[in-house]
């Protein structure tokens, strides 16, 4: 395993991982979480009510128990997506590869306990995607604008980031384009700037500070104000179990959804260029906390609670990016695999391959460009 696969396979195993025990959290407060746990969760627990089937009809998800979310099932379609085209990805390919993927087969889907098409298991965010492309056929460029926003798009941005190793700038942009088929206002802003800070996570040489340095340059509006107000707080606060109370306060101001996560407010989720999604800024505020762990960053996100599976999956990709696969504990990835029937370390060894390939083409295409501006400008 060369380093390109190791940070790759460490990015989107770490993802899931993640996103596997942010699921059972997910929607609550901390407070809650200690008192359903006994204490803080420091691993996989089970689903947070035991009656899961009934508890929510309209998401009757068996979260925790080792299972992934849509989260990682979206990054893992997006994967494949990516293994079929072998180069940059924009809109226009979420509307011919995506979207097929989201309806045209039926896979395992941990939560549901069976064999299904993606799109059952998508929450109405994401089932977006399908009624605007395949039945509304909006310009996919487009198709993002009206919906809520939220971290939907911004969730499985990390193989673009990883596709734009070491091109943060490379990454924002084609996450931006990506993420126009699904998200508008901040919620595509963040898809952008996440996908920017996987992409430096997977430069050598790459750090908590530099990961942060290049949020803060390309963010823009109220994404860079969050992610600023977030990451300084984290940088005066202690480890994260004395300061899940201090990050929620730094993010206040620029989230929508107000204090109740289960009761958004009137106004939640439209877009403003003053406001940002809550997850990306509290994912890289737990990985200061954190400097850079993988564990404690993945298990800060978690405990934090709201969209705790979301920010788990930003943070513990960023960390294990950083670190390789060797920072995601062998017994989560084994246990995870296992119940969500599937091997979480797989698509990075696909992304990785899909990164070389797309390296060739933007080399040969330089070069051609290079010869160009030769004959237009001659020998310097």
């Amino acid at each position: 395993m060369d380093l390109l696969e190791d940070k790759a396979t460490g990015a989107l195993a770490g993802a899931a991982v993640g996103d596997s025990l942010g699921g059972a959290a997910e929607g609550n407060t901390p407070e809650a979480i200690q008192e359903r746990y006994a204490g803080f969760i420091e691993g996989i627990v089970p689903p947070f009510l035991a009656d899961w089937r009934n508890a929510r009809p309209i998401a009757p998800y068996h979260k925790g128990d080792g299972h992934v979310t849509d989260d990682t099932l979206m990054t893992t379609a997006l994967v494949e997506v990516y293994d079929t085209v072998r180069d940059h990805l924009d809109a226009y390919a979420i509307a011919d590869h995506l979207v097929p993927l989201l309806i045209g087969e039926r896979r395992w889907i941990p939560e549901l306990e069976t064999d299904a098409i993606l799109l059952q298991r998508l929450f109405l965010a994401e089932k977006w995607l399908v009624a605007r492309l395949h039945y509304g056929h909006i310009d996919p460029r487009e198709a993002g604008v009206g919906n809520i926003v939220n971290c939907g798009a911004t969730m499985y941005m990390a193989p673009v980031g990883i596709a734009n190793a070491g091109s943060p700038l490379g990454a924002y942009t084609e996450a931006i384009d990506v993420a126009g088929a699904h998200q508008s206002s901040y919620g595509r802003e963040a898809a952008g700037v996440y996908a920017a800070c996987v992409a430096e996570a997977m430069r050598p040489g790459a750090t908590v500070t530099s990961v942060i340095d290049v949020a803060l340059a390309l963010a823009k509006d109220g994404t860079r104000d969050a992610i600023d107000a977030v990451v300084t707080a984290a940088s005066s606060l202690g480890e994260w179990r004395s300061s899940l109370a201090g990050i929620r306060e730094a993010v206040a101001p620029f989230d929508t959804v107000g204090p109740n996560y289960r009761t958004p407010a009137r106004d939640a989720r439209i877009p403003s260029r003053t406001k940002s999604i809550e997850e990306l800024p509290v994912a890289l505020g737990m990985l200061v906390l954190a400097g850079g762990d993988y564990r404690e960053t993945v298990l800060g996100a978690v405990n934090y609670g709201r969209d705790s599976d979301s920010i788990a999956v930003m943070g513990g990709s960023i960390a294990g990016a950083l670190g390789g696969r060797a920072v995601v504990p062998d017994a989560w990835v084994s246990e995870i695999s296992e119940a969500s029937r599937m091997d979480i370390t797989a698509p990075g060894a696909v992304m990785a391959s899909v990164a070389k390939d797309v390296w060739r083409k933007d080399r040969a295409r330089w070069d051609e460009r290079a010869a160009l501006l030769g004959d237009l400008v001659g020998a310097e």
